[in-house]
């Protein structure tokens, strides 16, 4: 009969352990949520800057000439230097609601002068297939603006937020 109660301790050791762990980590995803947000706006944001200078034809000038921008150059390089800036800053978390303007800017201009012009010419389908990505891009950056950071983010730690920032 002890045995039986040794083994019964044990396993009810080993559930509340098990139960107690997933709670915790439960709580460092719901505390920290903008993480994950961070990490993929800011990747997308700073790999298409950086696209933008290693190939300037395809992604950077070039693209802007088809556009129909004046003075592609400028406004490509311009635009791919904001979203290194803005993608490395969302990336760590520092300044994170006033990075997110920017690119927020950006994806603006990218639908009047790209995605309406679609929707316009091809109608709904082909806009929506081509608009995806740019939109979720879209409301994380909105996401960003109204939670921020995050608790694990540098604004949490530079300027010792306790909530979500």
């Amino acid at each position: 009969m002890n045995i039986v109660h040794t083994n019964t301790n044990k396993i009810d050791t080993i559930m509340k352990t098990r139960i107690g762990l997933i709670s915790e980590v439960s709580k460092l995803l719901i505390d920290n949520r903008s993480v994950f947000v961070r990490e993929v706006v800011g990747l997308v944001f700073l790999t298409e800057g950086i696209q933008k200078y290693l190939f300037p034809e395809l992604l950077g000038p070039g693209r802007f000439v088809k556009i129909g921008f004046s003075d592609p150059a400028f406004w490509a390089y311009f635009t791919g230097i904001f979203e290194i800036i803005c993608g490395s800053l969302i990336l760590l978390g520092l300044f994170t609601r006033l990075a997110s303007i920017p690119p927020f800017i950006i994806m603006v201009v990218a639908f009047v002068t790209t995605k309406w012009p679609l929707l316009i010419e091809k109608g709904i389908w082909p806009f929506m297939h081509e608009y995806r990505t740019d939109f979720a891009m879209t409301i994380l950056l909105i996401y960003l603006f109204i939670y921020g950071g995050g608790k694990w983010s540098l604004d949490s730690i530079v300027f010792n937020h306790s909530g979500p920032s």
